[in-house]
């Protein structure tokens, strides 16, 4: 029979981890102590993280926010916009066009929009990361008192 194992784990910590999209780390999750921490991609941390790896019950790899997660973000974004000059201008710049520029700057001209973007992209990842802890078996304590309530 499975036990539950409650264990706090902090919620900016791991939303940290999920947007951090530094390829030179890899976060992981420590199931039993809830904590999050990060192995450097160097060479002499090869054996670390294959201990890491064989120890796959304990330890959960937190995925990383990569440029297909961003652009998906953003192309769902862009859709949203009913501004013609911002939405080619947008369309421009994720079809890599020249003039082209980065999405960020473009919209800081745009207030509404930027606040808009960052629902959406705060609402993406907060969606991302319930999903990974539900596929992980990882519950919050939301979740444990909806269960309550429902039992």
């Amino acid at each position: 029979m499975a036990t539950v194992h409650s264990v706090e784990i902090s919620w900016e910590d791991l939303l940290g981890a999920f947007t951090s999209g530094q390829p030179d780390k890899a976060y992981y999750l420590d199931r039993l102590t809830g904590e999050i921490f990060f192995v450097p991609s160097t060479s002499d941390s090869s054996e670390v993280r294959r201990q890491l790896e064989n120890n796959g019950e304990r330890f959960l790899e937190i995925p990383p926010f990569d440029y297909r997660s961003e652009r998906q973000i953003t192309s769902e974004f862009v859709e949203l916009i009913t501004d013609p000059e911002l939405r080619a201008l947008l369309l421009t710049s994720l079809a890599g066009k020249k003039p082209y520029g980065k999405i960020d700057d473009i919209i800081s001209f745009y207030p509404h929009e930027e606040e808009r973007f960052a629902l959406l992209k705060d609402q993406f990842l907060s969606n991302r990361l319930k999903n990974w802890m539900e596929e992980n078996n990882l519950f919050t304590a939301e979740t444990m008192l909806q269960g309550i309530k429902h039992a």
